[in-house]
């Protein structure tokens, strides 16, 4: 089950889990870019139905998620990709207290409403496996970032402490903080009209300004790419990594150390 199915990540991810042989569930708010990803998937000979479902509407996400378990049989993987809109740049003199709490209301609130769907319908006999995703911004000190910082924090937490609660469920939980992915504004990510702005004030496009910019921040000198973080994701989620959880998976290319 896949949430933000329709996103860039989230359809990277869906390409790979279905390419891995997953019947894959896709949700999200645009069935046009759910269907696109549906075609590619289907295409390969692989497996996927989509729904269009609201993610902030807790009733729907959850009827939702019964009739996925139902048709499968249990939902066995799930992966919050859900984008929110945010600011980024904006130092607190400036910036309004809605604009501080929008990222954090908004993710944090689509991580309660997705995982508090599926959870009932995963684990005990057959493992099961929820993917969160979080950024870099969750430990930077870096200024123009505070609602972006203090959400992505958020969503690490969240990730741990349910690790904790279902972990006697049977169900892992592991956040992946990828930095900003280099293709993704390529492949029609939010990414890229939020970086616009910023790429604007320094007189660069927005694949110069991740490029010449934020890639030079780190120890390998690029981004990571949507196929890197499909691929990590599918590895978690598999017996492979079957000794973790309550942890986040590094995929800042250097950005940040652990």
């Amino acid at each position: 089950m896949i949430y933000g199915g329709g996103g860039a990540i989230g359809g990277a991810i869906a390409r790979v889990f279905a390419r891995e042989g997953a019947r894959v569930f896709i949700a999200g708010r645009t069935q046009a870019k759910l269907d696109m990803v549906a075609r590619d998937i289907a295409a390969a000979g692989g497996k996927v139905e989509t729904a269009q479902v609201d993610v902030f509407d807790q009733e729907a996400v959850e009827k939702h998620a019964a009739e996925v378990a139902v048709a499968g049989g249990s939902i066995d993987i799930a992966v919050n990709a859900v984008s929110v809109m945010h600011d980024q740049g904006t130092l607190l003199a400036d910036l309004s207290l809605e604009e501080f709490l929008r990222p954090i209301d908004g993710f944090l609130r689509t991580l309660f409403i997705t995982s508090k769907a599926v959870a009932p319908h995963m684990g005990r006999v057959r493992p099961g496996v929820i993917l969160t995703l979080s950024e870099p911004g969750s430990k930077l000190a870096v200024g123009g970032i505070l609602g972006h910082s203090v959400s992505a924090a958020g969503k690490e937490a969240f990730s741990r402490v349910l690790a904790a609660e279902l972990a006697p469920s049977n169900i892992r939980v592991i956040g992946i903080r990828p930095h900003a992915v280099a293709d993704a504004p390529a492949a029609g990510s939010y990414t890229g009209e939020l970086f616009e702005p910023m790429a604007a004030a320094g007189g660069q496009s927005v694949s110069e300004f991740l490029e010449g910019g934020l890639a030079q921040g780190t120890l390998l000198k690029r981004l990571p790419t949507l196929s890197e973080i499909a691929e990590t994701a599918a590895f978690l989620a598999s017996d492979r990594s079957g000794a973790m959880t309550g942890t986040i998976a590094n995929l800042t290319a250097g950005a940040l150390v652990d």
